[in-house]
């Protein structure tokens, strides 16, 4: 099985971090994210890899080139403009031909995608999600109320227990006809046209933890986490 990789966005959040590196290549201790998610998806069993690359796109083909010396190949589906998530993944369409692993290039991940394309085969889905189950607790007060406005219950912030894509789906190749070509498209409005047409959308839960990162903090966030993970803090 393939995997593609969306690694073409601009980074905004991250600047001045991003000026000049496009965001999958900032370092996560001494790799960049995006070595990362190639060693965590080969080491899952995937054997080619297309990148989907844009912004500054030159510094992710010169540091992987053909793959050879990470043992994995790699291909590249390039694109000029800005398309969002699903919009990149239509410049992969090429190279696929089969079910696929899509990866976003934010994150790093620590679950068995093994496991996830297996279950992708049995139940025979369209499309499986990948999600974290995540807990946050409320700020505020939450007031339970009847119809008439008779306060019931006062439950003095909550914890609340919620499942969240993390970014990383198996696709059946038709997927590629829900997306339209050169245009900036979502990956939820994907999601939400093949549920629409009766298609089967899975999801593989999980409780091990992913990295998203999207701005400074959760980035900064994420290289402690990984330095305490390998004993450097």
């Amino acid at each position: 099985m393939k995997a593609v990789i969306l690694a073409g966005g601009l980074g905004t959040r991250l600047r001045p971090l991003t000026n000049n590196k496009p965001k999958p290549m900032l370092p996560v201790g001494e790799k960049p994210i995006l070595e990362h998610l190639v060693n965590w998806a080969k080491s899952n069993g995937i054997k080619s890899i297309v990148l989907c690359v844009s912004y500054l796109k030159k510094s992710i083909e010169d540091y992987f080139q053909d793959g050879k010396k990470f043992g994995i190949k790699i291909e590249y589906a390039v694109s000029s403009n800005q398309l969002a998530t699903a919009g990149q993944l239509k410049t992969a369409q090429e190279f696929i031909d089969d079910d696929f692993v899509c990866l976003y290039g934010d994150s790093i991940f620590n679950f068995s995608l093994k496991n996830m394309i297996k279950q992708h085969s049995d139940k025979k889905a369209f499309i499986t999600m990948s999600l974290n189950e995540y807990k946050t607790n409320l700020q505020y007060g939450v007031i339970e109320t009847s119809k008439n406005g008779k306060v019931l219950n006062w439950n003095e912030k909550p914890e609340i227990k919620v499942n969240i894509n993390m970014g990383c789906y198996i696709m059946n190749p038709k997927v590629f006809s829900l997306i339209p070509k050169n245009k900036s498209y979502g990956m939820d409005d994907v999601v939400k046209k093949a549920m629409k047409r009766k298609e089967k959308v899975n999801s593989f839960i999980t409780k091990k933890g992913f990295m998203d990162i999207g701005n400074k903090e959760s980035y900064k966030q994420a290289c402690e986490e990984y330095n305490k993970k390998i004993g450097k803090i």
